[in-house]
């Protein structure tokens, strides 16, 4: 469909380098370059579009008086993982590289994804610190973003394992397809049987329950100890890397991170990923601001 028409914004649909985009241009002339948000859309990854967030990005555009790039990145499964990343990563580095073409400071644009987009949003501002042909991104935001296939036993998910949209069953479920695996393996990923114990080592340093604050692990019981399962850690091996899961990038990538806001909801099974996300940039002295929306779901 057609993009709607504004009274108060320019809206138009491109590409860049084969991207589809939505640009949203404010009409009222500026005196200076304006700030750019590129925004990158929910949905796992298989749901969701540009016309979806037309709302939406129409009113950051409106609100903020930014230039507001909404990226239609392909879905799978027509399209395997991870070739929504690569899109995704392919429009922010076009419009990083042609900001001024629309007006846009080029050092004042943010990279914004709801949910699977904020894994988006983090995966391509880490893959993104060591480039040096193009500016630098200016900050992050990340509306509940998922950010790790490590465990599924966080005391948010087991506080919201039956949450209403998104259970944690259905979490879970919804990654392997997105990773079109079979589904059948839902239940030992589920009990962390996907992950060998030296991966867990090396890792609690980062997913730890420990780490999470004490308000919200009101009610929380560490699981029973599981099996490790080779055949099912060789199937899911995907889940372990940092492009699904940005939670597990080393220091020397996380330190060189833009400024980030992250949003969180309580009634999310996905709530402890943002905290602990929150915990590592803080630790890496990346400034972050963050927001808790205490009734909010996912």
């Amino acid at each position: 469909l057609p993009a709607c028409r504004d009274s108060k914004l320019f809206i138009k649909d491109l590409h860049f380098d084969e991207v589809p985009v939505r640009i949203y241009l404010p009409r009222v002339p500026s005196a200076s370059k304006r700030r750019g948000v590129i925004f990158i859309h929910g949905g796992c990854g298989m749901f969701g579009s540009i016309r979806c967030y037309e709302r939406i990005c129409r009113y950051i555009a409106r609100k903020s008086d930014s230039v507001v790039v909404s990226v239609g990145y392909r879905l799978c499964p027509e399209y395997k993982y991870p070739a929504q990343t690569l899109d995704c990563l392919t429009a922010t580095i076009h419009f990083l590289k042609t900001a001024e073409n629309y007006g846009v400071d080029p050092g004042r644009i943010i990279v914004c994804g709801d949910s699977a987009g904020g894994t988006f949003t983090a995966t391509v501002c880490q893959e993104l610190v060591n480039r040096r042909d193009i500016p630098k991104i200016r900050a992050q935001v990340l509306i509940y973003p998922f950010l790790q296939g490590l465990n599924f036993n966080l005391p948010s998910h087991q506080k919201n394992a039956f949450s209403p949209f998104l259970s944690r069953e259905r979490a879970v479920h919804f990654i392997l397809k997105y990773l079109s695996k079979d589904c059948s393996m839902k239940e030992a990923v589920l009990a962390g049987s996907h992950v060998p114990e030296s991966m867990n080592l090396k890792y609690s340093k980062w997913i730890n329950p420990e780490l999470i604050p004490e308000i919200f692990k009101v009610g929380y019981k560490p699981p029973l100890p599981t099996s490790f399962l080779p055949q099912v850690h060789k199937e899911t091996k995907e889940l372990l890397k940092t492009r699904l899961s940005p939670l597990l990038a080393e220091d020397a990538v996380v330190c060189r991170l833009p400024d980030t806001c992250i949003i969180t909801c309580q009634h999310d099974v996905l709530r402890d990923e943002g905290l602990l996300y929150k915990q590592r940039l803080e630790d890496n002295n990346v400034k972050v601001t963050w927001y808790h929306v205490e009734e909010g779901f996912h």
